[in-house]
């Protein structure tokens, strides 16, 4: 599958940690030890300085306890952080829905005949590709006639 052109590379542990940081929890400051309490929390068990080693690259090959302590604490897939997973496109495609969704470029959708896995990353990236190339459409020119919400020339 092709990378959307805003999605950054996630082939390190400590890249998949400080992206998920900042999509999890956007515009707030996470300690360690936040992070830790909510892991244990959600039933796992992460050390806050074993995290903050992670983000900062200290930890390159953690165990897959640990991997699954991440998975519980950010709420995603614990293969999202394996060095070569195939997940990451998934969550990432995930992520720039629920962005999307936040800021409300998408209202809704509704997907008949899914399975227990829900949308697949492909088509994620296609119906953000359809909002991206209607975001333009439907507003009006600085005349007042409709056209692309551009300047007109």
């Amino acid at each position: 599958m092709d990378e959307a052109p805003d999605t950054p590379e996630l082939s390190t542990l400590q890249q998949k940690v400080e992206y998920m940081v900042e999509k999890t929890f956007p515009g707030e400051k996470v300690s360690g030890r936040t992070f830790s309490d909510l892991v244990k929390e959600r039933g796992g068990s992460l050390s806050h300085s074993y995290f903050s080693n992670i983000l900062a690259g200290k930890v390159t090959h953690p165990s897959e306890e640990i991997l699954k302590a991440l998975g519980l604490g950010f709420g995603v897939d614990w293969r999202f952080f394996k060095e070569e997973s195939e997940v990451v496109d998934d969550v990432v495609a995930g992520l720039q829905f629920l962005a999307k969704r936040r800021t409300g470029e998408i209202k809704g959708i509704a997907g008949r005949g899914l399975d227990d896995d829900g949308l697949s990353a492909e088509l994620l990236q296609f119906a953000l590709s359809l909002l991206e190339e209607t975001s333009g459409k439907g507003r009006k020119d600085d005349d007042g006639t409709p056209g692309d919400g551009g300047p007109t020339v």
